[in-house]
């Protein structure tokens, strides 16, 4: 079988999709190697994706245009230029970005991360969402099958999208191996020294953007300072945000100085993939309070480097925490506050919520998420 798989994310985005499609095909051409695959690239393969030559079966097809210009084609102008005519001939398409480009003659797989666009459109900037809006519900409707993060993104799909459940497939993404405890005083203390990040402090991680509710982390931070600032666990005790500028980011700083909180609340910004074990062993705590996430990765990171996490009780969330974390009410700066504080003081809760977080997390592996992709790849065409 001929697959052809659109890479552009891999290449041109560093965290989000961009990781996820990178670990995905890498380790499905780690278990496959007797299918042929076509990678395709919008806007040229430049540096690539950093990871290195591909096996035999493997190549790559870039194009000097750009993903934004056939998106404009693809999507908004909506001209059916077929695929094949970058790609060549194949079996099976599959685009892992929401999207779904035009394809001829051929079935097409569409990978839907989540469609918190739809769950939570007060979140996203209405042009953005309006966008999101028609060409994933082109892309679902043209599909043969479709892919989800998550048992929650599949109810979401079948919800809101009227797919037929039997249409959509849950695909586990997984933690890289490198996640895990770091207990390298070195590489700790280059990593606190590259970011500025204090002794202790909570940390919230993700693209700074209103979904990611980190207003409502500040609030619960506040909240645990006004409460319990006489206690030892609060000495010293500090909010530190990572993460790069999304649409609608200005609230949150506004909230910091609201509470007049801008010596204790940081934010640190992006942070490199290869630092990213490093800082969350460094926390105390990890805060995921979102109000929607098709699976939520950040969380299943932080357990596996034994960090324990409270994370909100909606979507997909109960899913990935399982029994590793604790779940608060995304709404309720109070039960947020007093989760953070029953991980700060509790030592003993700690330890269980250690144990229980890295067992969670070894459930989820990419070369268990590869498998699973192939053996969709493999009973699609037959279909």
């Amino acid at each position: 079988m001929h697959v052809a798989i659109d890479y552009t994310a891999a290449v041109r985005q560093q965290a989000g999709i961009g990781r996820y499609t990178r670990n995905l095909v890498r380790n499905l051409a780690d278990v496959d190697a007797r299918n042929q695959y076509t990678l395709f690239v919008a806007g040229g393969w430049g540096q690539g994706d950093g990871l290195g030559a591909w096996p035999p079966n493997f190549r790559v097809r870039a194009v000097p245009v750009t993903d934004r210009v056939l998106n404009i084609v693809w999507q908004r102008l909506r001209i059916p230029l077929p695929i094949q005519i970058v790609t060549g001939r194949f079996d099976l398409f599959h685009a892992p970005d929401f999207v779904l480009p035009y394809v001829a003659n051929a079935p097409a797989l569409l990978t839907v991360h989540d469609l918190s666009f739809l769950r939570v459109p007060q979140h996203f900037v209405p042009g953005f969402r309006d966008y999101l809006e028609g060409a994933v519900s082109r892309g679902v409707s043209r599909a043969n099958h479709i892919l989800a993060d998550s048992e929650s993104t599949r109810s979401d799909l079948v919800d809101l999208m009227r797919v037929r459940g039997d249409k959509v497939s849950v695909v586990y993404p997984g933690v890289e191996s490198r996640f895990s405890r770091i207990e390298d005083g070195q590489l700790l203390a280059e990593v606190r020294e590259r970011y500025q990040l204090p002794n202790r402090f909570v940390l919230g991680l993700s693209t700074l953007q209103p979904r990611k509710n980190f207003d409502g982390l500040v609030d619960a931070f506040q909240l645990l300072l006004s409460q319990h600032g006489d206690k030892e666990e609060m000495a010293n005790l500090h909010l530190v945000i990572c993460g790069g500028l999304g649409w609608m980011h200005g609230e949150i700083q506004q909230r910091v100085h609201h509470h007049g909180l801008e010596a204790r609340v940081h934010f640190a910004g992006f942070v490199q993939d290869v630092d990213l074990p490093a800082l969350y062993s460094l926390a105390s705590v990890f805060a995921f309070p979102s109000w929607y996430e098709g699976f939520g990765l950040p969380v299943l990171e932080a357990m596996a480097c034994g960090t324990p996490v409270v994370a909100a009780d909606n979507s997909s969330l109960p899913e990935v925490v399982g029994d590793g974390g604790m779940l608060v009410d995304a709404s309720s700066s109070d039960e947020l506050a007093s989760a953070l504080m029953q991980l700060l003081s509790n030592r003993d809760l700690r330890v269980v919520l250690k144990r229980a977080g890295l067992a969670q997390a070894a459930k989820f592996t990419w070369p268990l998420a590869a498998s699973a992709l192939l053996a969709t790849y493999e009973r699609l065409p037959s279909q």
